[in-house]
């Protein structure tokens, strides 16, 4: 379920011919071999650690969470069994900690309910292999008409040769959704740049940023805005052609009704991954 949705309007710029080619040809390459791949990756577990916070325009933080969960294949996608949760509220000057996600300390609680659905909706996805929307990421086959894409040479990540891609929406959209792919209608608002691994076409790095301005209307009439908003996502290789999201994170400034005003932080971090054995023994006791 989103946890935001805005419009916008606005006219990307155009590639050339040749430039789409052959950044494109690239993209539907990993494209093809992140979907390949997703019947090793069933064979993982591993940790995770998830940070999310909202920090009022004067500096002082008004909520802050931490979730652990330990992470197990599923069929059709990444299981999650929740391990640890802590979380804080401001009330004055004091932080006061409590024990369960969603916890209103007041009637209308906004922190709340939108540090709740940030989480759920960024981290937790239903229809995501890992649980990161893929609408914030040119990483499936079905999202890559969506965008035009760019060649900007080749580079070192990780020790690996890699190719950097740009990338932009295809046409212009009418809104901005954050959080959950549910029902989404909003098609792609991200421009960025990919890291791929030249050897085995999978991601390394991905970095986005909102294509579009919030339109003059939306922020002068509804008081509301959204500023610096984009999210980065560094992959990890475990085995061959096998890779995972190892860091995820994102940062921007929320206006909404002219009065609430908010920082959103929120960081994800993957570890101790640890291939798991699906062979089973059955010992047969004849009398």
């Amino acid at each position: 379920m989103p946890f935001l949705l805005l419009f916008l309007c606005a006219v990307p710029a155009q590639p050339s011919a040749g430039e789409l080619i052959d950044a494109a040809a690239i993209m539907a390459k990993v494209a093809a071999n992140v979907e390949r791949a997703a019947e090793a990756r069933k064979q993982y577990i591993y940790n995770q650690n998830v940070r999310s916070s909202l920090v009022r325009s004067s500096g002082v933080v008004a909520r802050k969470e931490k979730r652990e969960y330990s992470v197990f294949p599923g069929e059709k996608r990444t299981e999650k069994k929740l391990i640890s949760f802590s979380g804080e509220y401001r009330k004055g000057k004091q932080m006061v900690p409590y024990k369960e996600s969603g916890l209103h300390h007041k009637g209308m609680d906004i922190d709340a309910d939108l540090i709740k659905e940030l989480t759920e909706g960024l981290v937790d996805d239903k229809k995501s292999r890992d649980g990161i929307p893929h609408s914030l990421f040119p990483l499936a086959s079905k999202d890559l008409p969506l965008y035009t894409f760019k060649s900007l040479g080749t580079t070192e990540v990780q020790g690996r040769r890699a190719y950097r891609i740009g990338f932009e929406p295809l046409k212009p959209q009418t809104c901005i959704l954050i959080g959950g792919d549910e029902d989404n209608e909003c098609g792609s608002s991200w421009k960025g740049d990919a890291w791929i691994d030249a050897e085995e076409f999978q991601p390394v790095r991905i970095q986005t940023d909102l294509a579009y301005p919030v339109p003059w209307g939306i922020r002068v009439f509804l008081g509301t805005n959204v500023r610096q908003v984009g999210f980065s996502i560094n992959y990890v290789r475990v085995a061959e052609n096998v890779w995972f999201p190892v860091t995820y994170g994102t940062e921007f400034r929320l206006n909404v009704l002219w009065g609430y005003k908010r920082t959103v932080t929120l960081s994800m971090e993957s570890k101790g991954f640890q291939k798991t054995d699906a062979s089973s023994k059955i010992d047969y006791q004849i009398p």
